[in-house]
């Protein structure tokens, strides 16, 4: 699909902003702001003032669903970046009861067969999101942790509600692992990994193939993942408004994806209530400081050390939610993830 042109104009002008002079920029995004300690970085701080000022929302609550679907696929342009490269893609559809579910192959120039794969799940709270709105990120990812990735197009809520995400999440794990040969990749060495949504769709396979025995992935990387739906921390107060992802934007994801009559304490859900988290993979968990879901993180990353898991907890002290889809403004975002790609390639041992 052609990218509009006022797309285009926009994302150029954000080019030369985050190319203006630090004292510009500062003066732009207007003085530091700290919140519990942390002071947010200027990258941040700017995007978060080009949003204001554009008047732009994750969701638009009081349109359907679909257009802030639409509006995120196109967002994606501002901030995303040019395409990394050299990946090759083909697409891998993956069967399943109900169809098929989609699913792109990312292959970094001159990887070897018998890699390690991520099994990649978009964010975007369950409801918005998709392949296209992550692709740089899985790009991203495949280049930099030197491995191949399938991104995985699971059904969205409300057309879709818990658990069919869920199911899709297990299903094309197992999948890969089944066609591991077929996606050039060792079966011993596949990741589960995501954002938000698919942070928590990751935590979840992971729990659900331990708990069943059999396939299991070998790591998990969970960046900034929702991993409990029925109660609100002390984050979620302290960054309710004001930091890309909003309070009420979490309960509209959450009422979506689980409606009334679901049980929110499920662990397909929340993982975080899950009574025994022994025996599962080594984690790799990212939070964002300015983010509504950084203290369930935590606390996931800490019941995992207490249940004998390996677990990396990193915060990223001076970020916002959704940090790994920018990665084509400033260069602290990259950063960010460009640690988490070199978490994973060491949680798959790989060699660097």
């Amino acid at each position: 699909m052609a990218i509009p042109l006022h797309i285009r104009v926009q994302a150029a002008g954000a080019q030369l902003l985050y190319a203006l002079p630090l004292p510009l920029r500062r003066a732009i995004a207007g003085r530091p702001i700290r919140v519990d300690g942390q002071e947010l970085a200027l990258d941040a701080q700017l995007l978060l003032r080009l949003q204001q000022l554009s008047g732009a929302s994750l969701v638009s609550k009081d349109a359907a669903v679909g257009a802030s679907r639409a509006a995120l696929d196109l967002s994606r342009h501002l901030v995303s970046g040019k395409p990394v490269e050299p990946v090759a893609t083909r697409e891998f559809p993956i069967p399943a009861e109900h169809g098929e579910i989609p699913a792109t192959l990312y292959t970094p120039q001159g990887l070897a067969p018998g890699s390690g794969l991520l099994v990649f799940y978009h964010g975007g709270g369950w409801v918005i999101g998709s392949r296209d709105s992550h692709d740089n990120t899985a790009r991203f990812f495949a280049k930099h942790a030197g491995v191949r990735v399938l991104s995985v197009e699971y059904r969205l809520a409300p057309e879709h509600p818990f658990p069919a995400a869920q199911q899709d999440a297990l299903t094309a794990f197992d999948h890969a692992h089944a066609k591991a040969d077929e996606l050039g990749a060792d079966p011993d060495r596949i990741a589960v990994g995501g954002d938000s949504a698919g942070g928590n769709l990751s935590a979840v396979t992971a729990q659900v193939a331990v708990q069943r025995g059999g396939p299991a992935p070998a790591f998990q990387l969970l960046l900034y993942p929702g991993v409990d739906g029925t109660r609100r921390r002390r984050s979620r107060e302290l960054f309710s408004n004001g930091f890309f992802l909003t309070d009420d934007q979490m309960t509209w994801f959450l009422d979506h994806y689980a409606p009334e009559g679901v049980d929110r304490a499920d662990p397909r859900l929340s993982p975080l209530l899950t009574e025994d988290l022994t025996g599962l993979p080594p984690a790799y968990i990212a939070t964002a400081g300015f983010d509504p879901l950084r203290d369930e993180g935590e606390a996931y990353a800490a019941r995992l050390a207490e249940a004998g898991v390996p677990v990396a907890l990193s915060r990223q002290a001076d970020l916002i939610h959704g940090y790994a889809n920018f990665l084509g403004v400033g260069t602290r975002f990259r950063e960010a993830t460009a640690e988490a790609a070199g978490a994973l390639r060491m949680g798959l041992g790989l060699k660097g």
